[in-house]
This record gives structure tokens, C-alpha cells and sequence, in this order.
């Protein structure tokens, strides 16, 4: 199974959506991410782009309130609190100060 999540206009994740991987399959049987999103996009509207529990697409899985970063393709948390950093390899949010043992 297949992950979609749905951008709004500022890139913010409204709806996370699973889709069968026989919807991604093109002519010569290969996965294409642009006919998941198109799938998508004919039942529901909207903008779509592929998202992976493994997070080996786009750096972390989807969730509701996520923003997508086109920049670094990634999808990433909201900020926990403002004087945390992004890590832009991972892209996920560090604390300014260890945690401590």
C-alpha cells in the first residue's frame, strides 16, 4: 500500500490517504509516484505527494498539520517550541541542549 498526503495552498498536510500500489503502476508495470497523485487528485481534488512510514520518502511520514518544505523535499513536524532547530539532513526538530542521562 501506497501513502498520499494532501497539501493545502501554504503546504500544510490536511489528510494523509492510503492507495492501493496496482494505482501507481504505469504501462511497463513501474511505480510512479504522479499516478498515485493523480488518483488521488480524480477522487478527491486537491494536491497530493507520495509519504512512506519508513520515511524513506521524504525524510519522515506525514501527519495532519505537517508542513511540506519543497526545498528540501521533506516533509516536517510542526516546531515543538521556538527555540528549537531544524536539523535539515533529517529534517527533524533538536532541542537547543542535550537531554540529559
Amino acid at each position: 500500500m501506497a501513502h498520499f498526503a494532501e497539501i493545502d495552498s501554504n503546504n500544510i498536510v490536511l489528510r494523509v490517504v492510503v492507495v492501493s500500489n496496482s494505482e501507481l503502476l504505469d504501462a511497463d508495470g513501474v511505480e510512479q509516484e504522479s499516478l498515485g497523485a493523480a488518483f488521488c487528485n480524480s477522487l478527491f481534488g486537491g494536491t497530493w505527494k507520495q509519504t512512506s512510514y519508513s520515511e524513506s520518502i521524504r525524510k519522515n511520514f506525514a501527519g495532519i498539520g505537517y508542513t511540506y518544505d519543497s526545498n528540501l523535499d521533506a516533509f516536517i513536524a510542526p516546531k515543538p517550541f521556538n527555540s528549537w532547530l531544524l536539523d535539515t539532513e533529517t529534517c527533524k526538530w533538536e532541542a537547543p541542549i542535550e537531554q540529559p542521562e
